[in-house]
Protein backbone atom coordinates (compact mmCIF):
# COMPACT_ATOMS: atom_id res chain seq x y z
CA UNK A 1 0.00 0.00 0.00
CA UNK A 2 1.17 3.55 -0.85
CA UNK A 3 2.05 5.86 1.66
CA UNK A 4 0.59 9.46 0.59
CA UNK A 5 2.87 11.98 0.83
CA UNK A 6 3.14 14.85 3.47
CA UNK A 7 1.59 17.30 1.60
CA UNK A 8 -1.46 14.75 1.65
CA UNK A 9 -1.34 13.80 5.29
CA UNK A 10 -0.69 17.62 6.41
CA UNK A 11 -4.25 18.40 4.16
CA UNK A 12 -5.92 16.02 5.75
CA UNK A 13 -4.84 16.91 9.21
CA UNK A 14 -5.79 20.32 8.50
CA UNK A 15 -9.01 19.43 7.23
CA UNK A 16 -9.89 17.95 9.96
CA UNK A 17 -8.42 20.17 12.94
CA UNK A 18 -10.24 23.10 10.91
CA UNK A 19 -13.71 20.93 10.98
CA UNK A 20 -13.36 19.38 14.54
CA UNK A 21 -10.61 21.14 16.53
CA UNK A 22 -10.54 25.18 15.27
CA UNK A 23 -8.40 26.39 18.85
CA UNK A 24 -5.89 23.86 17.76
CA UNK A 25 -5.74 24.14 14.30
CA UNK A 26 -4.95 28.09 15.15
CA UNK A 27 -2.16 26.96 16.52
CA UNK A 28 -0.31 25.63 13.85
CA UNK A 29 2.23 27.94 12.78
CA UNK A 30 2.44 29.21 8.70
CA UNK A 31 4.92 27.43 6.28
CA UNK A 32 8.66 27.87 7.00
CA UNK A 33 10.47 29.66 4.40
CA UNK A 34 12.98 28.16 2.05
CA UNK A 35 15.79 30.70 3.63
CA UNK A 36 14.90 29.79 6.86
CA UNK A 37 15.56 26.34 6.19
CA UNK A 38 18.69 26.91 4.68
CA UNK A 39 20.08 29.08 7.24
CA UNK A 40 19.33 26.04 9.87
CA UNK A 41 21.28 23.60 7.77
CA UNK A 42 24.07 25.42 7.04
CA UNK A 43 24.05 25.86 11.35
CA UNK A 44 24.08 22.80 12.22
CA UNK A 45 25.79 21.22 9.21
CA UNK A 46 23.49 18.65 8.04
CA UNK A 47 20.98 18.06 5.05
CA UNK A 48 17.55 18.08 6.26
CA UNK A 49 14.98 14.52 4.75
CA UNK A 50 13.18 15.88 1.87
CA UNK A 51 10.51 14.39 4.13
CA UNK A 52 11.35 17.09 6.87
CA UNK A 53 11.58 20.09 4.91
CA UNK A 54 8.53 19.08 2.77
CA UNK A 55 6.44 18.67 6.59
CA UNK A 56 8.26 22.61 7.40
CA UNK A 57 7.49 23.93 3.87
CA UNK A 58 3.57 22.76 5.11
CA UNK A 59 3.77 24.59 8.55
CA UNK A 60 6.55 24.92 10.87
CA UNK A 61 6.44 23.40 13.43
CA UNK A 62 3.17 24.63 16.18
CA UNK A 63 2.79 27.33 18.55
CA UNK A 64 3.82 25.85 22.38
CA UNK A 65 0.82 27.12 23.82
CA UNK A 66 -1.88 25.55 25.51
CA UNK A 67 -4.83 23.99 22.80
CA UNK A 68 -2.01 23.41 20.72
CA UNK A 69 -1.80 19.80 18.45
CA UNK A 70 0.71 17.30 20.02
CA UNK A 71 1.76 13.80 18.74
CA UNK A 72 0.16 12.00 21.64
CA UNK A 73 2.69 11.15 24.17
CA UNK A 74 5.62 12.56 21.91
CA UNK A 75 4.33 16.23 22.26
CA UNK A 76 4.25 19.12 19.37
CA UNK A 77 5.93 19.07 16.22
CA UNK A 78 9.40 21.74 16.20
CA UNK A 79 9.64 24.46 14.15
CA UNK A 80 13.22 25.48 12.74
CA UNK A 81 14.03 27.58 15.42
CA UNK A 82 13.28 24.64 18.10
CA UNK A 83 15.19 22.12 15.78
CA UNK A 84 18.02 24.22 15.74
CA UNK A 85 18.22 24.77 19.63
CA UNK A 86 17.32 21.72 21.00
CA UNK A 87 19.99 19.52 18.94
CA UNK A 88 22.28 22.32 19.65
CA UNK A 89 21.34 21.44 22.75
CA UNK A 90 21.49 17.41 23.08
CA UNK A 91 25.05 17.69 20.72
CA UNK A 92 26.50 19.50 23.51
CA UNK A 93 25.49 17.12 26.44
CA UNK A 94 26.73 14.12 23.70
CA UNK A 95 29.97 15.89 23.45
CA UNK A 96 30.41 16.10 27.42
CA UNK A 97 29.57 12.27 27.38
CA UNK A 98 31.77 10.98 24.81
CA UNK A 99 34.57 13.12 26.29
CA UNK A 100 33.75 11.21 29.33
CA UNK A 101 33.95 7.98 28.13
CA UNK A 102 37.71 8.69 26.98
CA UNK A 103 37.15 5.85 24.60
CA UNK A 104 40.55 4.74 22.71
CA UNK A 105 39.10 5.02 18.87
CA UNK A 106 35.68 6.66 17.71
CA UNK A 107 33.34 4.63 15.87
CA UNK A 108 34.09 4.00 12.71
CA UNK A 109 30.80 4.65 11.06
CA UNK A 110 32.43 2.91 7.02
CA UNK A 111 32.49 -0.42 9.40
CA UNK A 112 29.76 -3.07 8.37
CA UNK A 113 29.12 -3.43 12.42
CA UNK A 114 28.61 0.26 13.13
CA UNK A 115 25.66 1.40 15.38
CA UNK A 116 23.91 4.48 15.20
CA UNK A 117 22.11 4.07 18.15
CA UNK A 118 25.95 3.64 20.15
CA UNK A 119 26.21 6.99 20.56
CA UNK A 120 23.96 9.32 22.84
CA UNK A 121 23.12 11.70 20.09
CA UNK A 122 23.77 11.30 16.98
CA UNK A 123 25.52 14.37 15.06
CA UNK A 124 22.86 13.76 12.07
CA UNK A 125 20.29 13.18 14.36
CA UNK A 126 17.52 16.15 14.56
CA UNK A 127 14.90 16.22 16.95
CA UNK A 128 11.54 17.31 15.54
CA UNK A 129 8.61 17.20 18.40
CA UNK A 130 8.77 18.81 21.96
CA UNK A 131 8.37 16.39 24.22
CA UNK A 132 5.35 16.14 26.55
CA UNK A 133 6.68 18.76 28.67
CA UNK A 134 7.45 21.31 25.68
CA UNK A 135 11.03 20.38 26.51
CA UNK A 136 14.13 19.12 24.26
CA UNK A 137 14.46 16.09 26.86
CA UNK A 138 12.63 14.09 24.84
CA UNK A 139 10.83 13.51 21.96
CA UNK A 140 10.96 12.15 18.45
CA UNK A 141 13.78 12.72 16.28
CA UNK A 142 14.53 12.04 12.15
CA UNK A 143 17.99 10.58 11.10
CA UNK A 144 19.73 12.52 8.10
CA UNK A 145 22.35 10.19 8.31
CA UNK A 146 23.22 8.79 4.86
CA UNK A 147 22.98 5.08 5.53
CA UNK A 148 20.82 2.35 6.50
CA UNK A 149 18.43 4.39 8.46
CA UNK A 150 18.33 7.57 6.77
CA UNK A 151 14.92 9.21 7.49
CA UNK A 152 13.84 6.81 10.02
CA UNK A 153 12.07 7.90 13.03
CA UNK A 154 13.36 7.40 16.39
CA UNK A 155 12.60 8.60 19.83
CA UNK A 156 14.79 10.06 22.27
CA UNK A 157 14.57 10.62 26.39
CA UNK A 158 17.43 11.66 28.22
CA UNK A 159 16.62 8.77 31.03
CA UNK A 160 17.28 6.04 28.72
CA UNK A 161 18.76 4.88 25.46
CA UNK A 162 17.47 5.96 22.20
CA UNK A 163 15.73 3.55 19.97
CA UNK A 164 13.97 3.58 16.69
CA UNK A 165 10.22 3.34 16.05
CA UNK A 166 8.48 1.39 14.15
CA UNK A 167 7.53 3.99 11.77
CA UNK A 168 10.30 3.97 8.90
CA UNK A 169 9.19 7.63 8.00
CA UNK A 170 7.98 11.22 9.01
CA UNK A 171 5.48 10.39 5.94
CA UNK A 172 3.83 7.36 8.04
CA UNK A 173 4.15 9.05 10.99
CA UNK A 174 1.98 11.83 9.16
CA UNK A 175 -0.26 9.71 7.51
CA UNK A 176 -0.94 7.61 10.83
CA UNK A 177 -1.85 10.58 12.56
CA UNK A 178 -4.47 11.48 9.84
CA UNK A 179 -5.72 8.15 10.17
CA UNK A 180 -6.24 8.40 14.20
CA UNK A 181 -8.16 11.73 13.67
CA UNK A 182 -10.51 11.05 11.10
CA UNK A 183 -11.19 7.58 12.36
CA UNK A 184 -10.82 8.15 15.73
CA UNK A 185 -8.33 5.22 16.36
CA UNK A 186 -5.41 5.50 18.91
CA UNK A 187 -1.74 7.00 17.63
CA UNK A 188 0.88 5.83 19.75
CA UNK A 189 -1.43 4.34 22.09
CA UNK A 190 -3.42 7.45 23.01
CA UNK A 191 -7.32 8.23 21.56
CA UNK A 192 -8.09 11.85 19.61
CA UNK A 193 -11.02 13.48 21.66
CA UNK A 194 -12.12 17.04 21.20
CA UNK A 195 -13.10 19.47 23.93
CA UNK A 196 -13.94 22.87 23.76
CA UNK A 197 -12.44 23.10 20.30
CA UNK A 198 -9.22 21.65 21.21
CA UNK A 199 -7.42 18.39 20.35
CA UNK A 200 -6.51 16.04 23.29
CA UNK A 201 -5.10 12.99 23.64
CA UNK A 202 -6.21 10.12 26.08
CA UNK A 203 -6.24 6.87 27.34
CA UNK A 204 -8.43 4.10 26.17
CA UNK A 205 -8.32 0.98 28.37
CA UNK A 206 -9.68 -2.59 27.70
CA UNK A 207 -10.51 -4.80 31.21
CA UNK A 208 -10.33 -8.24 30.92
CA UNK A 209 -14.30 -9.27 31.87
CA UNK A 210 -13.51 -11.83 34.11
CA UNK A 211 -9.58 -12.10 35.01
CA UNK A 212 -8.05 -15.20 36.34
CA UNK A 213 -8.66 -15.07 40.31
CA UNK A 214 -5.23 -15.37 42.48
CA UNK A 215 -7.23 -16.41 45.05
CA UNK A 216 -9.36 -18.66 43.48
CA UNK A 217 -6.37 -20.56 42.07
CA UNK A 218 -5.10 -20.35 46.18
CA UNK A 219 -8.10 -22.34 46.98
CA UNK A 220 -8.16 -24.73 44.29
CA UNK A 221 -4.80 -25.34 45.07
CA UNK A 222 -5.13 -26.18 49.02
CA UNK A 223 -2.35 -25.64 51.21
CA UNK A 224 0.55 -27.62 51.57
CA UNK A 225 0.96 -30.37 54.50
CA UNK A 226 4.69 -31.03 55.79
CA UNK A 227 5.86 -33.95 55.08
CA UNK A 228 6.67 -35.99 58.63
CA UNK A 229 9.68 -36.23 59.75
CA UNK A 230 12.21 -39.16 57.90
CA UNK A 231 13.22 -42.05 60.08
CA UNK A 232 16.64 -41.67 61.04
CA UNK A 233 19.38 -43.91 58.57
CA UNK A 234 21.12 -46.77 60.80
CA UNK A 235 24.76 -45.95 60.79
CA UNK A 236 26.78 -47.44 57.87
CA UNK A 237 29.23 -50.09 59.06
CA UNK A 238 32.80 -49.35 57.91
CA UNK A 239 33.72 -51.70 55.53
CA UNK A 240 36.23 -54.54 56.00
CA UNK A 241 39.25 -55.07 54.11
CA UNK A 242 42.50 -56.97 53.86
CA UNK A 243 46.04 -55.71 52.58
CA UNK A 244 46.63 -51.77 52.25
CA UNK A 245 43.61 -49.10 52.76
CA UNK A 246 43.35 -45.50 51.44
CA UNK A 247 42.76 -42.97 53.99
CA UNK A 248 41.10 -39.72 53.48
CA UNK A 249 41.09 -37.02 56.13
CA UNK A 250 38.61 -34.63 56.34
CA UNK A 251 40.03 -31.21 56.76
CA UNK A 252 37.38 -28.65 58.83
CA UNK A 253 36.70 -25.64 56.93
CA UNK A 254 35.04 -22.23 58.44
CA UNK A 255 32.03 -22.59 59.67
CA UNK A 256 29.36 -20.70 57.72
CA UNK A 257 28.08 -17.67 58.87
CA UNK A 258 24.87 -18.13 61.78
CA UNK A 259 21.76 -17.22 60.48
CA UNK A 260 20.57 -13.97 62.19
CA UNK A 261 18.40 -14.28 65.42
CA UNK A 262 14.25 -15.09 65.02
CA UNK A 263 13.34 -11.60 65.94
CA UNK A 264 9.88 -11.03 64.08
CA UNK A 265 7.32 -8.00 64.20
CA UNK A 266 5.21 -8.94 67.12
CA UNK A 267 2.06 -7.42 68.07
CA UNK A 268 0.46 -7.84 72.02
CA UNK A 269 -3.02 -6.57 72.44
CA UNK A 270 -4.38 -6.99 76.14
CA UNK A 271 -7.29 -8.83 78.22
CA UNK A 272 -8.28 -10.79 74.69
CA UNK A 273 -7.56 -14.25 73.54
CA UNK A 274 -5.33 -15.56 70.42
CA UNK A 275 -8.41 -16.14 68.57
CA UNK A 276 -9.80 -12.83 69.29
CA UNK A 277 -6.55 -11.43 67.89
CA UNK A 278 -6.40 -13.35 64.71
CA UNK A 279 -10.22 -11.52 64.26
CA UNK A 280 -8.88 -8.36 64.41
CA UNK A 281 -6.16 -8.63 62.47
CA UNK A 282 -8.45 -9.84 59.49
CA UNK A 283 -8.15 -13.66 59.59
CA UNK A 284 -9.20 -15.35 56.48
CA UNK A 285 -12.12 -17.66 57.38
CA UNK A 286 -11.03 -21.65 56.65
CA UNK A 287 -7.17 -21.00 56.90
CA UNK A 288 -7.01 -20.69 60.89
CA UNK A 289 -4.59 -24.03 61.74
CA UNK A 290 -2.16 -24.75 64.17
CA UNK A 291 1.06 -24.16 62.37
CA UNK A 292 4.74 -24.42 63.44
CA UNK A 293 7.07 -21.68 62.13
CA UNK A 294 8.49 -23.95 59.92
CA UNK A 295 4.79 -25.11 58.45
CA UNK A 296 3.79 -21.35 58.38
CA UNK A 297 6.72 -20.69 56.00
CA UNK A 298 6.26 -23.30 53.99
CA UNK A 299 2.48 -22.28 53.33
CA UNK A 300 3.29 -18.83 53.05
CA UNK A 301 5.51 -19.63 49.93
CA UNK A 302 2.65 -21.63 48.29
CA UNK A 303 0.62 -21.02 45.89
CA UNK A 304 -2.41 -21.53 48.68
CA UNK A 305 -1.25 -18.09 50.26
CA UNK A 306 -1.44 -15.99 47.29
CA UNK A 307 1.09 -13.38 48.52
CA UNK A 308 -1.35 -12.82 51.91
CA UNK A 309 0.45 -12.13 55.19
CA UNK A 310 0.13 -15.17 57.59
CA UNK A 311 0.93 -14.92 61.32
CA UNK A 312 0.84 -16.95 64.66
CA UNK A 313 -0.79 -16.30 67.49
CA UNK A 314 -0.25 -17.24 71.04
CA UNK A 315 -0.76 -15.68 74.91
CA UNK A 316 1.29 -14.30 77.09
CA UNK A 317 -0.01 -13.94 80.61
CA UNK A 318 -2.57 -10.99 80.09
CA UNK A 319 -1.70 -10.66 76.71
CA UNK A 320 -2.15 -12.07 73.56
CA UNK A 321 0.16 -11.78 70.50
CA UNK A 322 0.91 -12.38 67.10
CA UNK A 323 3.72 -12.85 65.07
CA UNK A 324 3.97 -12.61 61.37
CA UNK A 325 5.71 -15.08 59.29
CA UNK A 326 5.46 -13.86 56.04
CA UNK A 327 3.59 -10.94 53.67
CA UNK A 328 3.59 -7.19 53.31
CA UNK A 329 4.15 -6.07 56.94
CA UNK A 330 1.16 -4.88 59.14
CA UNK A 331 1.73 -4.50 62.68
CA UNK A 332 3.30 -0.89 61.94
CA UNK A 333 0.18 0.35 60.48
CA UNK A 334 -1.73 2.93 61.92
CA UNK A 335 -5.54 1.07 60.53
CA UNK A 336 -4.13 -2.28 62.09
CA UNK A 337 -3.52 -0.64 65.56
CA UNK A 338 -6.48 1.50 65.50
CA UNK A 339 -8.72 -2.37 65.30
CA UNK A 340 -6.55 -4.38 67.08
CA UNK A 341 -6.55 -1.96 70.31
CA UNK A 342 -9.89 -0.91 70.25
CA UNK A 343 -11.56 -0.79 74.21
CA UNK A 344 -7.87 -1.98 75.62
CA UNK A 345 -4.40 -1.51 74.47
CA UNK A 346 -1.56 -3.03 71.97
CA UNK A 347 1.74 -2.34 71.69
CA UNK A 348 3.39 -3.25 68.49
CA UNK A 349 7.22 -4.41 68.07
CA UNK A 350 8.55 -3.82 64.29
CA UNK A 351 12.08 -4.21 62.80
CA UNK A 352 13.08 -3.14 59.30
CA UNK A 353 16.71 -3.42 58.49
CA UNK A 354 18.28 -0.98 60.63
CA UNK A 355 15.05 0.04 62.41
CA UNK A 356 13.63 -1.53 65.70
CA UNK A 357 9.90 0.44 66.70
CA UNK A 358 7.80 -0.08 69.31
CA UNK A 359 4.13 1.67 68.97
CA UNK A 360 2.18 1.80 71.71
CA UNK A 361 -1.99 2.53 71.00
CA UNK A 362 -4.95 3.18 73.50
CA UNK A 363 -8.35 2.13 72.28
CA UNK A 364 -8.05 2.74 68.39
CA UNK A 365 -5.07 6.21 69.15
CA UNK A 366 -1.41 5.61 69.04
CA UNK A 367 -0.11 7.71 71.66
CA UNK A 368 3.24 8.96 69.92
CA UNK A 369 5.03 10.20 73.10
CA UNK A 370 5.22 6.38 73.76
CA UNK A 371 7.19 5.73 70.78
CA UNK A 372 10.39 4.20 70.91
CA UNK A 373 12.57 4.16 67.92
CA UNK A 374 16.34 2.88 67.63
CA UNK A 375 18.28 3.11 64.28
CA UNK A 376 21.26 1.00 64.17
CA UNK A 377 23.93 2.19 62.03
CA UNK A 378 25.64 -0.28 58.97
CA UNK A 379 28.25 -1.93 59.56
CA UNK A 380 29.26 -4.67 56.58
CA UNK A 381 31.43 -2.35 54.69
CA UNK A 382 35.12 -1.67 55.04
CA UNK A 383 37.17 -0.15 52.79
CA UNK A 384 39.47 -2.32 50.78
CA UNK A 385 43.00 -1.06 50.96
CA UNK A 386 44.74 1.17 49.05
CA UNK A 387 41.10 2.77 47.02
CA UNK A 388 38.55 4.52 48.44
CA UNK A 389 36.18 1.87 47.32
CA UNK A 390 34.27 0.17 49.71
CA UNK A 391 33.12 -3.40 49.96
CA UNK A 392 30.98 -5.66 51.73
CA UNK A 393 32.07 -8.54 54.03
CA UNK A 394 29.77 -11.39 53.24
CA UNK A 395 28.37 -13.54 55.93
CA UNK A 396 28.13 -10.60 58.19
CA UNK A 397 25.01 -9.34 59.55
CA UNK A 398 24.97 -5.26 58.30
CA UNK A 399 22.70 -4.17 61.44
CA UNK A 400 24.17 -5.57 64.35
CA UNK A 401 22.93 -3.42 66.52
CA UNK A 402 19.08 -3.56 65.57
CA UNK A 403 19.73 -7.33 66.83
CA UNK A 404 21.02 -6.07 70.62
CA UNK A 405 18.37 -3.44 70.25
CA UNK A 406 15.31 -5.87 69.21
CA UNK A 407 16.35 -8.19 72.79
CA UNK A 408 16.58 -4.54 74.73
CA UNK A 409 12.72 -3.40 74.25
CA UNK A 410 11.68 -7.48 74.90
CA UNK A 411 13.20 -6.44 77.99
CA UNK A 412 11.76 -3.02 78.33
CA UNK A 413 8.17 -4.43 77.66
CA UNK A 414 8.61 -7.11 80.17
CA UNK A 415 9.34 -4.61 82.67
CA UNK A 416 6.83 -1.59 81.68
CA UNK A 417 4.01 -3.76 80.72
CA UNK A 418 4.54 -7.03 82.56
CA UNK A 419 4.84 -9.12 78.98
CA UNK A 420 7.13 -11.99 78.89
CA UNK A 421 7.61 -13.33 75.43
CA UNK A 422 11.04 -15.32 74.47
CA UNK A 423 10.44 -15.38 70.50
CA UNK A 424 12.43 -18.24 69.92
CA UNK A 425 10.30 -20.32 72.43
CA UNK A 426 7.85 -20.31 69.32
CA UNK A 427 9.57 -21.48 66.89
CA UNK A 428 9.27 -25.31 67.12
CA UNK A 429 5.38 -24.50 69.26
CA UNK A 430 2.10 -24.96 67.02
CA UNK A 431 0.04 -21.84 67.76
CA UNK A 432 -2.59 -21.06 66.32
CA UNK A 433 -2.34 -19.23 63.07
CA UNK A 434 -4.29 -17.96 59.76
CA UNK A 435 -4.13 -15.82 56.22
CA UNK A 436 -4.85 -12.09 56.42
CA UNK A 437 -7.41 -10.59 54.15
CA UNK A 438 -5.43 -6.93 55.29
CA UNK A 439 -7.50 -3.64 56.08
CA UNK A 440 -7.65 -0.83 53.39
CA UNK A 441 -5.48 1.83 53.95
CA UNK A 442 -7.08 4.85 55.48
CA UNK A 443 -8.16 7.29 53.12
CA UNK A 444 -5.65 10.81 53.21
CA UNK A 445 -7.50 14.01 54.55
CA UNK A 446 -5.92 15.83 51.27
CA UNK A 447 -7.17 19.21 51.99
CA UNK A 448 -5.88 20.30 48.71
CA UNK A 449 -8.16 22.07 46.25
CA UNK A 450 -9.23 20.04 43.45
CA UNK A 451 -7.65 21.60 39.99
CA UNK A 452 -7.14 19.80 36.52
CA UNK A 453 -7.82 16.18 35.91
CA UNK A 454 -7.01 14.44 32.74
CA UNK A 455 -6.72 17.92 31.21
CA UNK A 456 -10.44 18.77 32.24
CA UNK A 457 -10.64 21.72 34.38
CA UNK A 458 -12.93 19.83 37.33
CA UNK A 459 -12.22 23.11 39.42
CA UNK A 460 -14.57 25.28 37.34
CA UNK A 461 -17.41 22.97 36.70
CA UNK A 462 -17.31 22.30 40.64
CA UNK A 463 -17.24 26.01 41.08
CA UNK A 464 -20.33 26.31 38.36
CA UNK A 465 -22.53 23.55 39.24
CA UNK A 466 -25.38 23.37 42.00
CA UNK A 467 -23.75 20.81 44.60
CA UNK A 468 -26.65 18.14 44.17
CA UNK A 469 -26.22 18.44 40.87
CA UNK A 470 -22.68 17.61 40.55
CA UNK A 471 -23.28 14.75 42.97
CA UNK A 472 -26.49 13.12 40.36
CA UNK A 473 -23.73 13.50 38.11
CA UNK A 474 -20.61 12.13 39.33
CA UNK A 475 -23.14 9.49 40.68
CA UNK A 476 -23.65 8.26 36.90
CA UNK A 477 -20.20 8.62 36.27
CA UNK A 478 -19.69 6.40 38.94
CA UNK A 479 -22.11 3.66 37.39
CA UNK A 480 -20.12 3.91 34.06
CA UNK A 481 -16.84 3.52 35.77
CA UNK A 482 -18.15 0.95 37.70
CA UNK A 483 -19.67 -0.97 34.83
CA UNK A 484 -16.40 -0.67 32.34
CA UNK A 485 -14.66 -2.24 34.81
CA UNK A 486 -17.30 -4.90 35.65
CA UNK A 487 -16.95 -4.08 39.52
CA UNK A 488 -20.38 -4.07 38.94
CA UNK A 489 -21.26 -7.83 39.22
CA UNK A 490 -20.38 -7.83 42.64
CA UNK A 491 -23.59 -7.98 44.64
CA UNK A 492 -22.38 -6.01 47.45
CA UNK A 493 -21.18 -3.26 44.87
CA UNK A 494 -24.01 -3.08 43.40
CA UNK A 495 -26.17 -2.44 46.04
CA UNK A 496 -24.09 0.09 47.08
CA UNK A 497 -24.46 2.03 43.57
CA UNK A 498 -28.29 1.61 43.74
CA UNK A 499 -28.32 3.27 47.28
CA UNK A 500 -26.03 6.03 45.61
CA UNK A 501 -28.38 6.53 42.80
CA UNK A 502 -31.22 6.79 45.07
CA UNK A 503 -29.39 9.69 46.84
CA UNK A 504 -28.87 7.74 49.50
CA UNK A 505 -26.40 6.88 52.00
CA UNK A 506 -24.17 4.35 51.68
CA UNK A 507 -23.00 2.41 55.13
CA UNK A 508 -19.37 1.19 55.18
CA UNK A 509 -18.09 -0.21 58.00
CA UNK A 510 -15.54 -2.80 59.27
CA UNK A 511 -15.97 -6.08 58.18
CA UNK A 512 -19.44 -5.98 56.67
CA UNK A 513 -20.42 -6.82 52.75
CA UNK A 514 -19.08 -4.17 51.00
CA UNK A 515 -15.53 -3.66 53.15
CA UNK A 516 -14.69 -7.26 53.00
CA UNK A 517 -15.27 -7.13 49.34
CA UNK A 518 -13.23 -3.83 48.57
CA UNK A 519 -10.50 -5.45 50.71
CA UNK A 520 -10.63 -8.58 48.83
CA UNK A 521 -10.60 -6.68 45.50
CA UNK A 522 -7.27 -5.30 47.02
CA UNK A 523 -5.81 -9.14 48.01
CA UNK A 524 -6.77 -10.04 44.69
CA UNK A 525 -4.67 -7.05 42.98
CA UNK A 526 -1.66 -7.88 44.98
CA UNK A 527 -1.84 -11.07 44.22
CA UNK A 528 -1.92 -10.70 40.82
CA UNK A 529 1.01 -7.98 40.76
CA UNK A 530 2.92 -10.25 42.85
CA UNK A 531 2.49 -13.52 40.70
CA UNK A 532 3.18 -11.75 37.09
CA UNK A 533 7.13 -12.00 36.06
CA UNK A 534 8.38 -10.00 33.08
CA UNK A 535 8.45 -12.51 30.20
CA UNK A 536 12.37 -13.01 30.34
CA UNK A 537 11.34 -14.23 33.31
CA UNK A 538 8.82 -16.58 32.83
CA UNK A 539 7.77 -18.98 35.37
CA UNK A 540 5.14 -20.48 34.34
CA UNK A 541 2.58 -18.05 35.58
CA UNK A 542 -1.32 -18.99 35.46
CA UNK A 543 -1.95 -15.61 35.44
CA UNK A 544 -1.39 -12.94 32.48
CA UNK A 545 -0.86 -9.29 32.39
CA UNK A 546 -3.91 -9.02 30.87
CA UNK A 547 -5.38 -10.46 34.17
CA UNK A 548 -3.26 -8.60 36.15
CA UNK A 549 -3.96 -5.21 34.63
CA UNK A 550 -7.41 -6.14 35.07
CA UNK A 551 -7.13 -7.07 39.10
CA UNK A 552 -5.63 -2.78 39.35
CA UNK A 553 -8.10 -1.71 37.44
CA UNK A 554 -11.13 -3.12 39.47
CA UNK A 555 -9.47 -1.65 42.29
CA UNK A 556 -8.99 1.53 41.69
CA UNK A 557 -12.53 1.53 40.86
CA UNK A 558 -13.44 0.52 43.66
CA UNK A 559 -11.22 2.61 45.68
CA UNK A 560 -12.90 5.66 43.11
CA UNK A 561 -16.66 4.13 45.04
CA UNK A 562 -15.06 3.91 48.40
CA UNK A 563 -13.92 7.72 47.88
CA UNK A 564 -17.51 8.42 46.49
CA UNK A 565 -18.92 7.01 50.01
CA UNK A 566 -16.26 8.65 52.56
CA UNK A 567 -15.23 11.78 50.93
CA UNK A 568 -16.39 14.86 49.65
CA UNK A 569 -18.14 15.37 46.53
CA UNK A 570 -15.35 16.97 44.02
CA UNK A 571 -12.33 15.05 45.67
CA UNK A 572 -14.30 11.90 44.48
CA UNK A 573 -14.83 13.29 41.61
CA UNK A 574 -11.46 13.57 40.99
CA UNK A 575 -10.72 9.96 41.47
CA UNK A 576 -14.09 8.89 39.47
CA UNK A 577 -12.24 10.75 36.60
CA UNK A 578 -9.29 9.49 37.21
CA UNK A 579 -10.01 5.77 36.97
CA UNK A 580 -12.22 6.11 33.57
CA UNK A 581 -10.70 3.40 31.17
CA UNK A 582 -12.92 5.35 28.05
CA UNK A 583 -11.07 7.79 26.58
CA UNK A 584 -14.80 9.49 25.58
CA UNK A 585 -15.18 9.87 29.35
CA UNK A 586 -16.02 13.63 28.91
CA UNK A 587 -19.04 13.57 26.38
CA UNK A 588 -20.09 11.20 28.80
CA UNK A 589 -20.05 13.42 31.60
CA UNK A 590 -21.64 16.46 29.26
CA UNK A 591 -24.78 13.90 29.41
CA UNK A 592 -24.77 13.00 33.35
CA UNK A 593 -24.87 17.08 33.83
CA UNK A 594 -27.55 17.68 31.46
CA UNK A 595 -29.35 15.14 32.71
CA UNK A 596 -29.30 15.60 36.44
Amino acid sequence: MSIPSIEDSWARIDAWLAAHAPVSHARLRPPASQADIEAAQRTLDVAFHPDLKASLRCHDGVEPVDGTPVLAYYGPLSSVTDIVRSTEFLRGIGADLDEDLDEDEPLDEDDEDYDELASYWHKDWLLITLGIGRQSSDGLFLTCHAGAHWGRVGRYFDEDAPSFTSWPSLRHVLADYADALERGSTFGGRTPVVADGTLLWDDETSVVPQPRSPLALAAAAGEPRPAPPAPAAPPAEPPQADGPRLVFVRVRQSEPPAPPPYQPDTIFVEGIGADQLLERLGAVPGTVLARTREHAEESAESLWAAHRPLVRAGTAGAWAYAVQEAGAAQFGRPEVLRRVSARTRAVALTKRGPEVTVTLAEDGVARPKALHHVLSPREDRVDIPGTDQPARRVGTDPFPGSQAAYVRVLAALEGEFGIVHRPADDVAAELTSALLLPVLDDMPETGNPVTFVRDFDLAALVGRTPADRLRAAFAAQLARLAAETHIDTYPEVADALELIGRGERVPLTADDALDLRLRTLAAEAWAARQSVRPSWRDDGSPLSQDDTNAWWIRHGAAGALRAFILRPVPEAAASIIHQRTTAHWRAELAEDLASS
